[in-house]
């Protein structure tokens, strides 16, 4: 059986890899390091398709190592030893590149067994991950390796990538193709800035069309129904899924409607209803708060519905409730208030709380003043009267600021003229 087309492709030379300019261009530090021949241990990090085993490879026979692949999904202690056993002899007369795929699989105790051969210099490590290295990877490696990261490669760098393999097949089948306009760039905008992945909708074009006048016809339509979720990079316990999830929201906090419909619906295309209604909750109450108090049950209700009927007709409550949030008034003054005054229990800052609060108790022999002198807010004018509610240690503490938005400021002014102090005084005691 044949080796997929994206391997039969793979570039063997570092002109010849698509996109990673940043890392790769000429005078950019890893191109540097890589023609000095002197290796560090690296880490790759970046998505899949992006020319992270490819790097490996063209590394290993430009500083003439041998090259070792291992996968952290189904290698493990008994592979690397295998693969040290190899120093010192004729395969591997200038020491083993070992190229750790998928190091994020790898245990603690399984990326503890590299650091002697790390530290004696008998092996060098390239390691790749999809997952941010600095949650997945051993401090130990880190601190011993040099982190890059590679991004996704633009739709123009992917299309003479595309362009070669159509080439490519037709050499090697002895055919000629058709090709509709459009369906290069088709491709390469359609896969989510993974080479492989649009190298291999090429072959599945050539591949599932039919012959046509002694020419293969491939058209837009084909290329579309073979790329049509293509474009979708999500997985649930992945850095996608909080990327994802952080775009969301912070587009609903910027009143973005477009953006956040736009990440709502990769949400919802990837089958996520259940954060897509968590995070929507949540930036109701943390974003939008007193500003529009209201929003909080209508969003509430927009998700209960949304759950109840669930997808697709979810994407309609979802939606209304996504453009509300991003076109209503914002406020976070109660989230802040909130995390003030946990921050000073968390360092403290507390106290017991006044007599006057308290729960009925008997007093002892020892309080020379007796009795709780709680005043009941209800009989007195406007349901207020001054007293002290902070423990005496926060006396005078302000947790909440009004916002600047028009129901804050209106319960500001209302509360200024019964407390008959000054806008900007906030002595109440």
């Amino acid at each position: 059986m044949s080796a997929p087309l994206a391997d039969r492709l793979r570039p063997q030379k570092l002109d010849d890899i698509v996109g990673q300019r940043h890392l790769l261009g000429e005078g950019k530090a890893l191109r540097n390091i890589i023609m000095s021949g002197e290796l560090p241990n690296l880490v790759f990090y970046g998505p899949s398709g992006v020319g992270k085993t490819t790097l490996a490879g063209i590394i290993a026979k430009t500083t003439d190592r041998h090259l070792v692949k291992l996968n952290g999904t189904t290698a493990g202690t008994a592979e690397i030893k295998e693969a040290v056993a190899r120093l010192d002899t004729l395969l591997a007369p200038n020491g083993i590149l070992l190229y750790l795929d998928e190091i994020q699989y790898f245990n603690k105790k399984q990326q503890q067994s590299l650091l002697e051969h790390i530290e004696n210099g008998s092996i060098t490590l390239i390691a790749s991950t999809t997952e941010n290295p600095f949650f997945y990877i051993y401090n130990a490696i880190l601190s011993r390796s040099t982190v890059f990261e590679f991004k996704p490669v633009t739709p123009d760098d992917i299309v003479p990538a595309v362009e070669r393999a159509f080439r490519f097949m037709s050499e090697e089948r002895g055919e000629s193709y058709d090709i509709d306009d459009g369906v290069i760039r088709h491709i390469s905008f359609a896969c989510g800035g993974d080479v492989r992945k649009a190298i291999n909708a090429a072959e599945l074009c050539v591949l599932s069309s039919p012959l046509c006048g002694g020419a293969r016809k491939i058209t837009l339509s084909a290329a579309r129904e073979l790329t049509q979720k293509s474009s979708m990079k999500y997985d649930r316990d992945g850095d996608e899924h909080y990327d994802i999830l952080s775009a969301f929201q912070k587009s609903m906090r910027g009143s973005d409607a477009d953006a956040a419909i736009h990440y709502l619906a990769r949400l919802l295309e990837a089958g996520d209803l259940p954060s897509a209604c968590r995070r929507l909750m949540v930036c109701a109450c943390e974003d939008v708060g007193l500003a529009y108090p209201s929003i909080i049950p209508i969003v509430k209700a927009a998700v209960d519905t949304a759950l109840m009927v669930g997808l697709p007709e979810a994407r309609i409550p979802l939606a209304d409730a996504v453009v509300l949030v991003c076109t209503s008034p914002k406020s976070n003054s109660a989230y802040l208030a909130v995390d003030r005054a946990l921050s000073d229990l968390r360092n403290g800052k507390s106290g017991p709380i006044p007599r006057a609060l308290q729960n009925v108790h008997c007093d002892g022999e020892d309080n020379p003043k007796k009795g709780q002198f709680y005043v009941y807010p209800h009989d007195c004018e406007n349901s207020w009267t001054r007293q002290q509610y902070l423990p005496d240690a926060l006396q005078n503490t302000v947790y909440y600021e009004y916002g600047s938005n028009k129901n804050e400021q209106a319960a500001k002014a209302y509360w200024d003229k019964i407390k008959n102090i000054r806008q900007n005084n906030k002595e109440l005691f």
